[in-house]
C-alpha cells in the first residue's frame, strides 16, 4: 500500500500469528531481495480490552517505531478492505502504549 508517496508492507497478525523481528522487517523492506517498502506494518489483535487493534510499525532499517502518520491511513484502510472491522471509528494500540482513535477513511 502507499500513503502520501510511502509505501507500505501490511500483513494481517489478527487472522493468524506473526513474528516480525528486525532481521525480518529489514529483509522484506530491502528493495532489491525483499518487497521493498519504506514500512512494514503489523494488524494485530489488541491486549486491552479498551482498543480494537494493535498496530506495530518497522523502518526499513528493522527499527520498530511508535507511530507513523501515512501508516496509520494505510492501517485503517487495510482493516477495513479486509473486512476485519466495520466500525467508522476504532481504538488502536501503538508502541506508544496510548490508544488513539482512527477513522474510516473515505471511499475511493
Amino acid at each position: 500500500m502507499q500513503g502520501a508517496g510511502n509505501d507500505f508492507v501490511v500483513v494481517d497478525g489478527v487472522s493468524r500469528a506473526v513474528e516480525i523481528t528486525p532481521e525480518r522487517a529489514r529483509r522484506i523492506a530491502d528493495r532489491h531481495f525483499g518487497v521493498g517498502c519504506d514500512q512494514v506494518l503489523v494488524v494485530e489483535k489488541p491486549r486491552s480490552k479498551d482498543a480494537d487493534f494493535r498496530y506495530r510499525i518497522w523502518n526499513a532499517d528493522g527499527g520498530e517505531v511508535e507511530q507513523c502518520g501515512n501508516g496509520a491511513r494505510c492501517f485503517v484502510r487495510f482493516v477495513h478492505d479486509q473486512g476485519l472491522t466495520k466500525k467508522n471509528e476504532i481504538r488502536v494500540e501503538t508502541l506508544s502504549g496510548s490508544s488513539s482513535r482512527a477513522s474510516r477513511p473515505m471511499d475511493r
